[in-house]
């Protein structure tokens, strides 16, 4: 298990001792976001003007639908990637089947071509047995 990293964070002006298992590049990154958010609502005037707690309310559905919209982003991409994946093996499917068919076909040709020497040698028998009687 990783050691437990604890940083300083600045979410909203204010210096936070946060400790987690995650690196500080990623703590740091989620408390950016957090006072990103923040002061993105601050600058609201019709924000500015609730209670606390609504205003906390408000942060707090707007967080949680950032990330319900994350996630359906990648339930989408992942079942497009599935969807990819599963075109990619029938065409790997086809190319094999068709591959295959190909190499009947060239074996069939060599044989035909085989064949044919053969009739053009009887061909030529036959004609100098015609010229010679």
């Amino acid at each position: 298990m990783s050691a437990k990293n604890v940083i300083d964070v600045v979410i909203d002006g204010q210096i936070y001792t946060i400790g987690g298992f995650e690196s500080e590049a990623y703590i740091q990154k989620v408390a950016s976001y957090i006072s990103n958010k923040i002061n993105d609502f601050k600058k609201d005037e019709g924000y500015r003007r609730q209670k606390f707690d609504v205003q906390k309310t408000i942060l707090e559905l707007n967080i949680a639908d950032d990330y319900f919209k994350a996630k359906k982003q990648a339930e989408l991409l992942e079942s497009d990637l599935e969807q990819k994946e599963k075109e990619a093996y029938e065409f790997k499917h086809d190319l094999v089947t068709a591959n295959v068919k190909i190499q009947t076909l060239e074996s069939e040709i060599e044989k035909l071509n085989k064949k044919l020497v053969e009739y053009e040698k009887d061909i030529v028998k036959l004609q100098t047995e015609l010229n010679n009687k």
